[in-house]
């Protein structure tokens, strides 16, 4: 999609961190934008201060985790601007990683969140965007964290794997009917992805956190420390823009975190090595 003026752009977590730099990126552009976000008084906010430039933007209040949410999002966008074309299904929370406190009810949340809640993007926009046959783009993000594991046993790394997974899927579906599709891969970002308990629904329960010194905690810090001297989510923004233009199915934030990315592949390529040599002596 060369072209992204007069485009609508839908984005979910749009109310603040890469979402709402999105947004702002898709207004710059010349699109319409519709900012989707659980948190009502920060949506109104975002939103407020974007057309507050003269774009033309709205807001809707919706939860990933419930398709409802996701076709009223869908409809009040197409309502608001008749056509949509791209959507950014990005909301996201973090999760509890290690396995001294494993918790059934994280592992549901940040699934819901970080998985379904891509999927019940699609599901709710993909028709629109097939109906008017204008072409789109769609942009899933994942994270490094969906490339390389060093998160040890957690619900974040196994939904952002999947997203990976799912979005490499999804452009071969869609190439055919001149739907693009991207999977964003960002490393270390400034956003508030470490207070995401603070959108955590009661019906999950209340967080369990790692015990002191445990694997868990020192991880959670860690995290915490490298969010804090992360990227601005501008320079993301940016970089989806250009691969939307270019029709990219990856962005990678991060160049320097490929010697891990390579390990990894080596890896996993020595395990093949092994096994054919293995197969080969018992033929």
């Amino acid at each position: 999609m060369r072209d992204i003026a007069g485009k609508t752009a839908f984005v979910t977590g749009g109310a603040s961190g890469i979402g709402l730099a999105l947004g702002r990126a898709f207004a710059a552009a010349g699109a319409n934008v519709m900012l989707a976000d659980i948190e009502t008084g920060a949506l109104t906010e975002a939103v407020d201060a974007l057309a507050s430039t003269g774009v033309t933007v709205r807001g809707v209040i919706c939860d990933v985790t419930d398709p409802a949410d996701m076709e009223h999002a869908a409809q009040a966008t197409c309502d608001a601007f008749g056509k949509v074309h791209i959507v950014c299904n990005n909301a996201g929370v973090g999760g509890g990683s290690g396995i001294e406190a494993i918790s059934l009810e994280t592992w549901r949340w940040v699934l819901d969140v970080n998985l379904m809640g891509v999927v019940h993007g699609v599901s709710a926009f993909l028709p629109h965007i097939m109906a008017h046959g204008e072409g789109g783009h769609i942009v899933n993000t994942a994270s490094m964290a969906g490339i390389i594991s060093g998160f040890g046993f957690s619900p974040y790394t196994a939904s952002k794997f999947a997203v990976v997974a799912m979005s490499e899927g999804l452009a071969l579906d869609l190439a055919p009917r001149g739907i693009g599709v991207t999977v964003l891969c960002p490393g270390y970002v400034r956003t508030r992805i470490t207070e995401s308990q603070r959108n955590r629904p009661q019906r999950y329960g209340p967080a369990r956190i790692p015990a002191a010194g445990s694997r868990g905690s020192a991880i959670a810090s860690d995290v915490a420390a490298m969010v804090q001297a992360g990227i601005n989510p501008a320079a993301v923004a940016s970089q989806v823009l250009d691969a939307i233009r270019e029709d990219r199915l990856y962005v990678f934030t991060h160049p320097e975190m490929r010697a891990e990315t390579e390990q990894r592949f080596a890896t996993i390529l020595r395990a093949m090595d092994e096994s054919a040599t293995k197969a080969g002596e018992i033929q």
